[in-house]
């Protein structure tokens, strides 16, 4: 139990809560390219659909790769926004809306799931003996605005909850199982549709490996907790969630799929060279290294949480739905992340739902200590970031420091920074809201449990909109593949055949895709090959009598190692 005063669960004012989730999850979804690597794997897939036929919306790849990119929603998803918006803001803007539909679907959730669990009765503050303590509203509100603030804080989703990858899809389907089984203990049928909606969800965006542990998690929670659920939500969910297997199956018949294609899209569902039978060493070593700066602060609160709340000595106190439904999904999240051949920082992000609810259940009985150790952490460490930025972003402009201007140089040749007057003055004004956050913070002594999460979660904001704004243009310029596309149009003659794309990876195909207009197909018969190795070429040309002819070589500014040939392939 903990002991609270109403004051300190005073709820953060409405406007300044709904401001910062809606600026952090717009900036930097417009006024971009696709960037390099996932980002364009996915937008490549959406505008395959965008522009292709039948075929290509029930098995999503990249156009001329007979390769699924598995389960068909966020593409589907991406194609009509870009359907809908493309003729208003351009088709990669217009798809990037999926990735601001899916974050907020996933904030608005985590928020509900943790409202509820905090008005629980095992959960309440002790009543104190003159009265005062927190209503069970505002005690839930509170938590909930703090779980919030955690989602936003963590410093990893920052780049990847801006990318149109599937994993958003995977995000926000987890963030509505989690609201939906909590929804469950008062309101059965509304919790087993939102339980089934979210299980949909996740068979419709990922493979099968990750729907059935994700369904075998949300087993285990509601068989373990100590607040069982009804027959109602048990049905409800059943149902809708067996729809969401079955509907990519049943299109593969309905549409009459040839084999071929069914074999690809039943391989990009099993998703099998991605996975393994044992704990990947490789995914064990990433996660060690990285999982600590990505996940932070919602780990440590979480340990805390789990910590306190686990050693309470009310019998039962792990089967508490407030611990055993998180946490339930987080071990099967973290178990699917473990079994991935090689697990990257786009598979991190179906742990932070499940990791932000119980992080929340930290601040109560946060001690003062940790509380300014997380409070000047953030404010240190985020505001030599944000001088950083600007130091850069005006050696960028100005040439000065020359030191500075001259390394960007050196590693962005032929970049021309640019003074963008837009730009600018939103970068002062997150600034300027940076700092008086900061003064607030440091001038007075507030004591709402959420006060230790407003410079960390201000301050991934700061972090990112400057980064979206003054220096857009430059990871823009790293990251996109359009100025080399550009120029492998100038070189192509035109009315010729297809190129052969079989020896590049898919981002660049994707991204080559988009901003050419050549036909790109996996086909070795094609007069033309693109490769980024000489020896492909002629491992291809020798055992086929045909010579290859260097037409044109090039790479991105930003890659030093990436080097592109475009050969022409010539009959002896």
């Amino acid at each position: 139990m903990v002991k609270l005063t109403a004051a300190a669960t005073r709820s953060i004012p409405r406007i300044i809560i709904f401001a910062l989730t809606i600026v952090y999850g717009f900036a930097g979804l417009f006024f971009r390219d696709p960037w390099k690597n996932e980002d364009a794997i996915g937008f490549g897939g959406m505008w395959t659909l965008f522009r292709g036929n039948s075929l290509d919306w029930i098995v999503p790849h990249l156009a001329g790769r007979a390769l699924s990119l598995g389960s068909p929603l966020p593409y589907w998803m991406g194609a009509t926004l870009i359907q809908l918006f493309s003729g208003w803001i351009g088709a990669a803007n217009a798809a990037r809306l999926y990735s601001a539909i899916c974050f907020f679907a996933a904030a608005l959730a985590i928020w509900y799931a943790t409202y509820l669990l905090g008005r629980r009765r095992e959960v309440q503050p002790m009543a104190l003996a003159v009265g005062g303590q927190p209503d069970m509203k505002s005690y839930g509100m509170t938590l909930a605005d703090g779980a919030l603030l955690i989602f936003l804080a963590c410093v990893g989703l920052a780049q990847r909850a801006h990318e149109t990858t599937p994993m958003m899809a995977q995000l926000m389907g987890i963030s509505i199982v989690l609201y939906g089984t909590v929804r469950g203990l008062d309101k059965p049928w509304q919790g087993g549709l939102w339980t089934g909606l979210g299980i949909a969800i996740v068979a419709l965006s990922s493979n099968l490996t990750l729907s059935l542990i994700i369904v075998t998690s949300t087993i285990i929670a509601v068989i373990a907790s100590n607040a069982k659920l009804r027959f109602l939500w048990t049905l409800t969910s059943t149902v809708i969630g067996l729809i969401g297997f079955a509907v990519w199956p049943i299109l593969w018949y309905v549409f009459d799929l040839p084999t071929s294609w069914r074999h690809i899209a039943q391989e990009g569902w099993h998703n099998v060279p991605e996975m393994r039978s044992t704990p990947s060493l490789e995914s064990l070593s990433f996660l060690s290294v990285n999982f600590w700066a990505y996940a932070w602060p919602v780990w440590p609160l979480a340990a805390i949480s789990l910590a306190h709340w686990g050693r309470v000595k009310e019998a039962g106190a792990w089967r508490a739905p407030h611990l055993c439904i998180p946490l339930s999904l987080f071990i099967g999240s973290l178990i699917y992340v473990l079994f991935r051949l090689e697990a990257n920082e786009h598979d991190l992000m179906i742990l932070i739902p499940s990791l932000s609810i119980i992080a929340a259940f930290s601040l109560p009985i946060l001690k003062r200590s940790m509380i300014s150790f997380i409070d000047w952490f953030a404010m240190f460490s985020f505001t030599l970031i944000a001088l950083a930025i600007w130091i850069i972003w005006l050696a960028k402009v100005t040439g000065f420091p020359e030191s500075t201007a001259a390394n960007i140089a050196r590693f962005l040749p032929g970049f021309e920074g640019q003074f963008n007057w837009l730009a600018f003055i939103v970068a002062l004004a997150i600034t300027g809201v940076w700092l008086a956050v900061v003064r607030w913070r440091t001038s007075r002594a507030p004591k709402e449990i959420w006060r230790c999460l407003i410079i960390s979660a201000s301050g991934t904001t700061l972090m990112w909109v400057l980064l979206m704004t003054l220096w857009l243009p430059t990871i823009n310029f790293a990251k996109t593949y359009r100025p080399v596309s550009v120029r492998l149009a100038q070189v192509v003659p035109s009315g010729g055949g297809c190129i052969d794309t079989s020896n590049i990876g898919p981002a660049q195909l994707a991204s080559f895709d988009y901003f050419t207009k050549l036909t790109l197909r996996d086909d070795p018969d094609c007069p033309w090959m693109l490769t980024q190795n000489q020896l492909e070429a002629q491992a291809y040309a020798r055992p086929n009598n045909k010579k290859v002819h260097l037409l044109w070589e090039d790479r991105r500014a930003a890659d030093r190692d990436e080097r592109l040939r475009l050969y022409e392939v010539i009959p002896e």
